[in-house]
């Protein structure tokens, strides 16, 4: 029993070192002696046509400032058309979007998500490349144009923009901990990038050839991962670009971080088992080796290496100083979990308080995301989560 537990504890420390940290490094390390190079671009003077979709359900607070912003992009106005989807919005969001002579509307009244709002219109497209945003982001000025010039390179099927969490000196739980969780992701990105591509865009700011879009399954629950891991699967590669970003509030509370975070985990699960051709290295190659080790582990087995290190290394407290010394660390974390879920709600100058806290959620949502999944009660409808 003791053998069998020293295994656990060891697989289980090993899975979850290599998830957080050691990956990382390797990505970073092998992207630098990659035979890949990097495609050199040359200076566009024929920009190609582009059209922006903004799927936007319910967002009065925001429309109005996302389309200004929208209509100032540094992209030639010929070329740029803007497109508005709504999905069974029952606020003032439709009038607002009519005001702008410049932008299509498509507007359906029954609520039926996101995925299929984005879905319906992508008939409508005859632009070579499709920008996907979301309603409640400001996107840089040039970042229509820093995505464009990586399509000059035919092997790239798409473009994953930054997403950038608008933090304050102060952020309460949620606030901060999001925005530490996508700088790490950032760079994560950019690595596998380096390496060879982005493993699965996000919806805040991503494009694709319009030619590779493939509709997803109807109730497919995170479409934006889905469908770039899709064109990831035909072949191509996603190219990350920091320099074109969207921009947005935290979520408002811990409480809507969890409701997103859980959506996304049994998004995630869902994508895992309709994606099981990727897991083959034999016909992926590096690109089942980035989609193994940045999504499915980080989806699967490392939130169960959590509870299994606990549990087992409890089981082996006595067995020696080290084991001693890791169930203290262990409780310790948690502790500190723990205290910042009780300071949930409180503005705290000090971010890195907060991780602990924003770790241990990120990894139960998963659990629970699992769960809605067993069930069948995750809805691929909008679970609108509120924006500070």
């Amino acid at each position: 029993m003791t053998d069998f537990s020293l295994f656990l504890f060891w697989i289980s420390l090993g899975i979850l070192l290599y998830t957080y940290f050691v990956y990382f490094l390797i990505a970073v390390i092998l992207a630098k002696f990659s035979a890949r190079k990097a495609h050199e671009t040359n200076e566009i003077t024929d920009w190609p046509a582009v059209t922006l979709v903004i799927a936007a359900y319910n967002e009065e607070r925001f429309i109005a400032e996302k389309l200004k912003n929208s209509l100032t992009l540094d992209y030639p106005s010929e070329k740029l058309s803007i497109l508005v989807v709504t999905d069974g919005s029952s606020d003032n969001t439709m009038s607002i979007v009519k005001e702008f002579d410049r932008v299509q509307h498509f507007h359906e009244p029954e609520r039926s998500g996101k995925i299929h709002a984005v879905d319906r219109i992508m008939k409508y497209i005859q632009t070579p490349i499709t920008v996907f945003t979301d309603a409640n982001t400001l996107l840089n000025v040039e970042a229509i144009k820093n995505i464009v010039r990586h399509y000059q390179d035919e092997k790239v099927g798409g473009v994953a923009g930054e997403k950038r969490v608008i933090s304050k000196e102060a952020d309460n739980a949620s606030g901060a901990g999001e925005g530490l969780y996508w700088k790490y992701e950032s760079m994560l990105k950019k690595a596998d990038s380096d390496l060879h591509t982005v493993v699965g865009a996000a919806g805040e700011l991503f494009s694709i050839r319009t030619t590779l879009y493939q509709s997803p399954p109807p109730d497919t629950i995170i479409e934006d991962f889905y469908l770039s891991m899709k064109i990831v699967a035909q072949g191509y590669r996603f190219v990350y670009e920091p320099d074109a970003y969207a921009m947005e509030g935290p979520s408002a509370t811990t409480e809507d971080e969890w409701k997103r975070k859980v959506r996304i985990s049994a998004g995630g699960l869902q994508a895992i088992a309709r994606l099981t051709n990727l897991l083959n290295p034999f016909r992926y190659g590096v690109t089942s080796f980035q989609y193994i080790s940045h999504r499915v582990l980080r989806w699967t087995l490392a939130p169960l290496s959590l509870v299994i290190l606990l549990i087992t290394n409890a089981f082996l407290f006595s067995y020696g100083y080290i084991f001693e010394l890791t169930l203290y660390a262990q409780f310790a974390f948690y502790f500190l979990a723990l205290i910042g879920h009780v300071f949930r709600n409180k503005k705290i100058p000090i971010k890195g308080f907060f991780v602990p806290y924003y770790f241990t959620l990120m990894n139960l949502s998963v659990f629970f995301g699992l769960i809605r999944i067993l069930k069948g009660r995750q809805s691929v409808v909008w679970e609108k989560a509120e924006r500070a």
